[in-house]
């Protein structure tokens, strides 16, 4: 009597928790205005998990710095801050960021405050306007922001409006993902077919594919210095495709994921990209160097296809077109039921 008496506690307890919604407790995320410093932080339990960063020196909005959930930094510290290892490549990688490298004949992709002043005339910037929603939760969270993209003569090509949302499913699980609606402000505006896109994200050396040959690196002071041999001990990094693919051979490859894990301090990591069925160019294609730069690039497919393949795409004014980006941050090496779970699940959103 007494063992039938705690079973049907159980049940009840358990009945009670179904109907009541009684569950294990949502990581607080706070997203949080910083004018001052023209950023917006977004917090979980507390932690810095990353910044909406749009000063002028960057040309475009970017999120910096991402970090894992142990507290580990994901991005790439240069040009943004000193750390030394760091590459001294590429400048305009900053973040996680999406921009394209020909839009009406300019390129917004390479841009930076390294560019000579005589060269300008041939970049377009991505302007932040205005934080338009910033909302903390449990478990998730939402920031709104607008953005224009200029010409060098001040022309608005596209009016953009994206947003964040933060998820929190478990602590070990991250999730950011970006729905972005570039609307068409120019007569017309064409996304002329180029290797240099969209959504991407420029990692820590820890996350890059062990490399031979000599490269620029920065010290603890800034100062760049040439490496003849690279030092490959704490290089963990390998690309994994949601069709099989492994390391560098994932480039210009086309699939709906794509891993990248490794290790950083002793936390195994995985960040991932999924793209939406619904996006223009699905499955995109991969831009993802072992360097460190990891980009989903469904519009520029004529070099990745070998000439196979050319996608120029436009816009006429008026006319919208929408991206849907999902990134996974994991303090494990995820595998592919998880990914492909989670995967499906935002393809129904």
């Amino acid at each position: 009597m007494k063992i039938r008496s705690i079973s049907l506690l159980a049940i009840l307890f358990l009945n009670f928790s179904v109907m009541y919604g009684c569950q294990e407790k949502k990581e607080k995320i706070d997203v949080n205005l910083d004018q001052a410093n023209q950023k917006v932080e977004v917090t979980i339990d507390g932690k810095l998990f990353t910044s909406y960063i749009y000063p002028n020196t960057i040309m475009k909005p970017t999120l910096w710095p991402l970090m894992s959930p142990a507290g580990n930094m994901l991005t790439r510290s240069f040009p943004l801050a000193e750390k030394a290892g760091d590459r001294a490549d590429h400048p305009h990688h900053v973040g996680v960021w999406l921009n394209y490298g020909d839009v009406n004949g300019l390129d917004f992709w390479n841009n930076s405050d390294a560019i000579p002043e005589e060269k300008r005339s041939g970049y377009g910037t991505i302007y932040h306007q205005s934080v338009d929603k910033a909302e903390s939760g449990d478990g998730k969270a939402a920031l709104e922001v607008s953005a224009k993209w200029k010409s060098p003569d001040n022309e608005v090509l596209l009016d953009e409006s994206t947003r964040f949302d933060f998820l929190a499913p478990s602590p070990d699980v991250r999730i950011i993902d970006r729905t972005t609606t570039l609307t068409a402000v120019a007569d017309e505006v064409h996304f002329y077919d180029n290797k240099e896109g969209m959504f991407a994200i420029r990692v820590a050396r820890e996350l890059e594919l062990p490399s031979d040959g000599p490269t620029e690196l920065v010290d603890s002071h800034g100062v760049v210095t040439r490496v003849e041999n690279m030092d490959n001990s704490n290089i963990t990094g390998n690309y994994h495709s949601s069709d099989g693919v492994e390391g560098e051979e994932v480039w210009g490859t086309r699939s709906r994921w794509m891993k990248l894990s490794g290790a950083i301090n002793g936390e195994n990591v995985s960040l991932v990209i999924v793209d939406n069925p619904a996006n223009v160019g699905y499955p995109t294609y991969w831009h993802a160097r072992g360097y460190g730069l990891f980009s989903a690039n469904p519009l520029g497919q004529k070099i990745f296809s070998d000439g196979k393949q050319e996608l120029n795409y436009s816009l006429k004014k008026g006319e919208s077109t929408v991206f849907k980006y999902r990134l996974v941050v994991a303090s494990e090496n995820m595998s592919d039921e998880e990914i492909n779970r989670l995967a499906d699940e935002f393809a129904k959103e």
